[in-house]
């Protein structure tokens, strides 16, 4: 070097590049910081979809099962009847095919015969699970809210082979850890009834001796049939019987109690010998004795007439052939 100074040499330094993050680093990142972004999101959508399944979804299952369901009356005891009441015993079994089994919680029911403009009375139905086959028993004292309309239904079990019950409430009910909803319970059931008591007979008839309390100068056996699941007391039953429309006397069954299938039951009876007299010679081979009762007073229990019983009496006239001249000979 000329002027003797050393010589000096500049060295560059380049800045080097940090690595760039992966995928899977930024995802991780992004979830460090928007962590809570994410839980509000899945709240979100949690919610967006269990909220219409236990509100509308789960109500709408239960109600179609309730629909889809059937009840069977096994059987049906109508006890105790006063003028405003009677005492109901009945056994009813549930049909289901559904997967869910709830709980189908205490509820009120009316009932009514179907088509009828008012229901007869309210039932209080027992809590029950709801599991094919399920045995329900109601057992209680139940006052009439229209006597008038039970009426109307004696008559229609009395008229018909069958009729059609008509029950209906809203319980609630409830399927494992879901929260409780009401449905309604809208059932029609369809009952065998006793058909016009279609092959009533009178089996034997003797003449009494003495006198009795009640003018009775007959007595007999008569069969009752019964098809229908109901058991009926009737308490003392008076009937009226004519000939021609002409009446020749009374009847009497003290203590009916209609049981399901075949009734044998003791009769007695007043009969006018002087109005059936002249019937004697008009039919040789039998009188036709025509058998009504009082829609009034045909039915009496406790001392007090049972209307509705009375009514269905009234609306069913029962005809036999008695050869009484053979008993007086």
């Amino acid at each position: 070097m000329a002027d003797g100074k050393p010589e000096v040499s500049e060295v560059g330094f380049v800045e080097s590049q940090s690595p760039k993050p992966s995928f899977g680093r930024r995802v991780l990142n992004h979830y460090k910081r928007w962590w809570w972004v994410h839980v509000i999101v899945i709240i979100v959508v949690v919610l967006v979809v269990t909220l219409p399944l236990v509100y509308v979804g789960y109500p709408n299952i239960a109600q179609g099962d309730i629909n889809d369901s059937t009840l069977e009356i096994k059987e049906m005891i109508i006890s105790d009847p006063t003028p405003e009441s009677f005492v109901l015993d009945q056994t009813q079994v549930i049909g289901t095919h559904s997967i869910f089994h709830p709980t189908i919680y205490a509820f009120d029911a009316t009932v009514s015969l179907l088509g009828a403009a008012s229901a007869f009375a309210t039932v209080r139905v027992p809590q029950v699970k709801a599991n094919d086959g399920t045995v329900v028993h109601i057992s209680q004292s139940l006052d009439l809210s229209d006597v008038g309309a039970f009426g109307g239904f004696a008559t229609a079990v009395m008229q018909n082979e069958e009729i059609k019950l008509n029950i209906y409430g809203k319980p609630d009910l409830k399927e494992g850890g879901l929260p409780k909803t009401d449905v309604t319970y809208n059932k029609t059931v369809t009952m065998k009834a006793l058909n016009k008591l279609d092959g009533f007979a009178i089996t034997e008839m003797h003449v009494l001796s003495g006198k009795s309390s009640n003018g009775a100068n007959f007595g007999g056996t008569v069969y009752i049939p019964n098809p229908s699941v109901m058991t009926i007391s009737m308490g003392n039953v008076t009937l009226d019987l004519a000939v021609d429309g002409t009446s020749i006397g009374t009847s009497y069954l003290n203590d009916l109690k209609l049981v399901p299938g075949n009734n044998t039951l003791p009769m007695t009876s007043a009969i006018d010998l002087s109005a059936i007299a002249p019937f004697f010679s008009k039919y040789k081979n039998g009188i036709p004795v025509a058998i009504s009762g009082s829609s009034t007073n045909s039915s009496v229990y406790n001392g007090k007439a049972i209307s509705y019983f009375s009514e269905a009496l009234a609306s069913n006239t029962l005809k036999v052939n008695l050869d009484l001249a053979k008993l007086l000979i």
